[in-house]
């Protein structure tokens, strides 16, 4: 028997038809965001939980001890950020180390943070070129390079100044 046709039978195959495409595509979708939130996370990932927190509390003492000698030995120090240098004026006769070590870090990713060793220049003036440009909020340590025997800290300010030369003071 021959079966009527009609005019709305499907005829082409099912690899050439809408709908099974839009249902596939979906899913497809869902997958490939998946997997770029996945690489986002692990590669962007927050840095503001410490793994070994209960060091780090611990070291707060040491970090206020040094804090104190730096007052108790009258050590300021006026911080000059231009692009790409970093020039610290400290009172003469206060530091008589030929290297400071400077330590800037940004306030939220720890692979951007960076030391740099100071050299003296003159009678209280240590300088040092900057590897990466620096911007505002960022944490800066000033420790004397040897025997880290006292510290000072601070966080740079303005990003305005810093074109022209930002100075900070503790």
């Amino acid at each position: 028997m021959n079966r009527p046709r009609y005019a709305d039978d499907d005829t082409q195959p099912w690899y050439r038809q809408f709908w099974p495409w839009f249902l596939i595509a979906l899913p497809a979708a869902v997958v490939v965001v998946s997997m770029h939130l996945i690489y986002t996370a692990y590669n962007h990932a927050d840095d503001l939980v410490v793994d070994e927190y209960y060091k780090v509390g611990l070291a707060i003492n040491q970090q206020l001890g040094r804090q104190e000698r730096a007052r108790a030995l009258g050590i300021t120090a006026n911080l000059m950020l231009t692009p790409g240098q970093v020039t610290v004026h400290t009172p003469e006769g206060a530091v008589s180390d030929a290297t400071l070590e400077l330590v800037l870090s940004h306030p939220i990713e720890s692979d951007r943070d960076f030391t740099v060793s100071l050299q003296r220049v003159g009678p209280g003036v240590y300088n040092a070129a900057l590897p990466a440009p620096v911007a505002e909020r960022w944490h800066w340590i000033l420790r004397d390079g040897v025997e880290g025997t006292w510290r000072l800290d601070g966080i740079v300010e303005s990003s305005d100044l810093l074109q022209q030369g930002v100075q900070e003071t503790l």
